[in-house]
């Protein structure tokens, strides 16, 4: 064990070389699929089930709201591609004190390095446009506290520094051409854009046709929302056509971005899902839409392709969530986001394994252990054979 860390932080060092030479440059994403694991919950398996479960799923790309450190020991050798989220309730603590960000970083990050695969750090969720306007101004405080620790533990070149936006910093998204952002929050914004510019980070977006929808079920098509056939929209200052709300929704951002003066910045789906149950005002939250939602998602994300308005640029999306979470406040539809039931069990079957019980695969392995075995010893018993024949055969 001891060899294999001296082994990893030798590549670490080397990484963060390449990366101070300008060889590299940090990158958080493998792929174009990822998932949210929130923990909001009081029955959903142990951190060290979701990562066997995640392996068994094959996603690589996983996105965490804190940095609980049982999760980050759970990841530990794992392969997997973990973000990291400094909550909202110290973004204001880490803007203040230059210190206190680096002594985070120390300890959730440096601490796990090269073990935990931590690959970004999210600080702070859908703070520009929210109601705390200290919590918007402290942002880029704390953003550039954190992205300044990472430099002096030479970690900025290997752990990418982000934050996720709601739709509300937009004044208008559609059509998608006409984005930009509000007036109350274009100053924090622009001061923000300029620091990601400078640091190689994405726009992060949290994008639901689900919330689209609920919101004008009498003018927007559902299928529209969840990528089935349809008509689609066009824009005609663009002339692209859209034939899903979610390319839409993104270039919405790519045309805010570019009103705004950042038009290299790629943006990234953080968050987006379809919640598979509702209250009796929620009638799109269904289990056959959030199948339909996500195992399109799916299929749209493997085409490997760019938006209408960017081609060439990757889609790339975390799913939200990993598992329903009880304890999330608000209406129903808010706890019944998950891919997974707290049992491990899929919530429907958009393709991918249910999480299977330690003592199953414990079965599973022994019963292997027992063909090897028993593959080992007739091996054994026809070595034997032959060397008796072959005894047998000299003496005579």
């Amino acid at each position: 064990m001891k060899i294999s860390r001296s082994f990893g932080r030798c590549l670490l060092l080397l990484l963060v070389f390449f990366v101070q030479k300008g060889y590299v440059a940090a990158k958080s994403f493998t792929g174009t699929y990822g998932i949210n694991y929130g923990r909001l919950a009081d029955n959903i398996p142990s951190p060290n089930e979701v990562v066997r479960l995640l392996k068994a799923a094959k996603i690589k790309n996983v996105r965490i709201y804190d940095a609980d450190h049982s999760v980050l020991d759970a990841f530990s050798g794992s392969g997997l591609d973990l973000v990291i989220g400094l909550p909202n309730g110290m973004v204001k603590d880490m803007s203040n004190s230059a210190d206190h960000a680096l002594d985070w970083v120390r300890d959730n990050v440096q601490a796990y390095f090269p073990d935990t695969h931590i690959v970004g750090i999210a600080v702070g969720n859908e703070v520009l446009g929210g109601g705390d306007l200290d919590l918007q101004a402290a942002l880029y405080g704390a953003v550039k506290n954190i992205y300044n620790a990472t430099q002096k533990l030479q970690l900025d070149g290997v752990v990418q520094i982000t934050t996720a936006h709601s739709q509300a910093v937009f004044a208008s998204s559609y059509p998608p051409s006409s984005c930009v952002f509000t007036e109350n929050v274009s100053q924090n914004m622009k001061k923000l854009l300029d620091l990601f510019s400078q640091m190689g980070s994405p726009f992060c977006l949290n994008a639901y046709p689900f919330l689209a929808y609920m919101g004008s079920p009498d003018e927007i098509d559902i299928n529209y929302a969840l990528f089935n056939p349809t008509d689609g929209i066009y824009d005609e200052k663009t002339d692209l056509h859209y034939d899903n709300m979610l390319d839409a929704q993104i270039d919405a951002a790519y045309a805010a971005l570019e009103d705004a003066g950042f038009n290299k910045m790629e943006v990234i789906v953080t968050e987006t899902g379809w919640a598979s149950h509702g209250d009796a005002n929620e009638g799109a939250a269904t289990l056959e839409n959030a199948r339909t939602y996500n195992y399109n998602l799916r299929k749209r994300l493997a085409k490997r392709k760019g938006t209408p308005r960017r081609p060439k640029s990757l889609l790339k999306a975390y799913i939200f969530a990993l598992f329903n979470e009880n304890s999330k406040t608000g209406p129903t539809s808010e706890r019944n986001f998950g891919l997974y039931k707290p049992d491990g069990t899929i919530t429907y079957d958009i393709g991918f394994p249910a999480l299977k019980s330690s003592s199953s695969i414990s079965s599973l392995l022994s019963i292997k252990e027992l063909g090897a075995q028993s593959w080992r010893w007739s091996y054994i018993s026809v070595l034997s054979a032959c060397a008796s024949t072959l005894f047998l055969f000299l003496r005579s």
